[in-house]
């Protein structure tokens, strides 16, 4: 087997090492080269390519300088908004995840010379909330999108109106029991001397121990007791049947509260959103100039979506394909009639029929055309929240 064999032990040695990370100290940042060891950096530096790129940087270094600080600041401030939004975290679970990949801009290529340095710069800029405590720094993403601030308001919103919803249920509630109230008069029981007519009569208590047991008693006391008692008996026998008939009533009103509450889980549900909107097989329009002026504003079909933040799209016109964040993405509203996808929310899934639009508010009526809601009207649907299917 010979030496430069592509299966030969070295070579598989060799691509097995390519594939995990090097040590820092062998890396060169301006040719993005990684060296295994010390001597093969050694080579390296000495190459034609390295000092080429060498006096490239060194007619203006501060501008190389600048352009690694503000990807390393770009890709941290990334990785820090998707992998754990606005949460608080240790500064150094983030970074360890960020050098995790491999084709990284080191910090060493950086106008930073630590990550506690870069942590305070941080604070500084006000584009994270930073705190020192004993356990080391942990920062805290600074969201200062104006399309977050808005849902945010919006949501807000929402919430104060159902609070006063209750509010105003809660307080007519109140009022009928009150109006109610102030109609009747509370009776007071009337006491009554417990007289025998005879001597020899006999006195026979009704406990309401159960219909059966009343009747029981009533077929042995008739004989005795004459036709009064026995009237006696079927009525505690009827208002034994009327508190029975009244206790199913009670239980019904009860199963329709819990019912009501279960609604009322559900409608939250409903009202759940998420940070992630793609969706395969959507149209969407691409917003982003960093691609130039051949793929602004065009349509594309989202063909399969990575990691619910990063679509590959298919554009319309040309049949290009690219692999685009959702932030570079928006949704496409169609004319009325046509169909839709929800992309957020508690109908989030559902294939539906755009009925309407309100400039407005910014929001459509749909009607659901797929899954157990089928048929149901849904109104005020946010623009992002549906898009054109394709």
């Amino acid at each position: 087997m010979g030496k430069s064999d592509f299966l030969s032990p070295k070579a598989i040695a060799n691509r097995i090492k390519s594939k995990g990370l090097q040590k820092l100290r062998w890396y060169c940042q301006m040719c993005q080269k990684q060296c295994r060891d010390e001597n093969g950096f050694k080579c390296h530096c000495m190459s034609e390519s390295h000092q080429r790129q060498l006096l490239l940087a060194s007619e203006n270094p501060q501008q190389f300088l600048n352009y690694f600080s503000e990807e390393f600041r770009n890709d941290f401030l990334e990785l820090l908004r998707r992998r754990f939004g606005t949460k608080r975290v240790h500064n150094n679970i983030v970074y360890n995840e960020y050098i995790s990949h491999r084709e990284h801009i080191h910090m060493n290529a950086t106008q930073w010379e630590t990550l506690t340095d870069f942590t305070k710069w941080l604070g500084r800029e006000g584009l994270c909330k930073v705190d020192e405590t004993p356990k080391g720094w942990y920062i805290q993403y600074t969201d200062r999108d104006p399309e977050t601030i808005r849902r945010q308001q919006e949501l807000e919103r929402k919430k104060k109106q159902d609070l006063d919803d209750e509010e105003k249920t809660a307080k007519f509630i109140e009022k009928q029991v009150r109006r109610g109230l102030e109609g009747k008069e509370l009776e007071a029981p009337v006491y009554t001397e417990l007289n025998r007519e005879s001597e020899e009569e006999k006195v026979a208590f009704n406990l309401n121990k159960g219909a059966s047991t009343s009747i029981a008693a009533s077929s042995k006391t008739s004989s005795v007791l004459g036709p009064n008692a026995l009237k006696t008996v079927e009525g505690a026998v009827k208002r034994k049947e009327s508190s029975h008939s009244s206790g199913q009533s009670k239980e019904k009103k009860k199963k329709s509260a819990l019912d009501e509450i279960m609604e009322l889980e559900e409608e939250k549900k409903r009202t759940a959103r998420t940070d992630y909107w793609l969706q395969p097989e959507i149209i969407v329009k691409i917003v982003t100039k960093k691609l130039g002026e051949k793929y602004h504003k065009k349509k594309a079909v989202v063909k399969e979506v990575i990691d619910k933040y990063t679509a590959v799209v298919k554009m319309i016109d040309s049949g290009d394909k690219l692999k685009l964040d959702q932030t570079h993405l928006e949704t496409v509203i169609p004319a009325p009639g046509k169909k839709v996808l929800v992309l957020n929310g508690g109908y989030r899934g559902n294939e539906g029929i755009l009925e309407s639009i309100n400039e407005k508010t910014f929001s459509a009526t749909i009607t659901i055309d797929s899954g157990p809601l089928k048929g149901r009207r849904v109104e005020g649907i946010l623009y992002e929240d549906i898009s054109k299917l394709a």
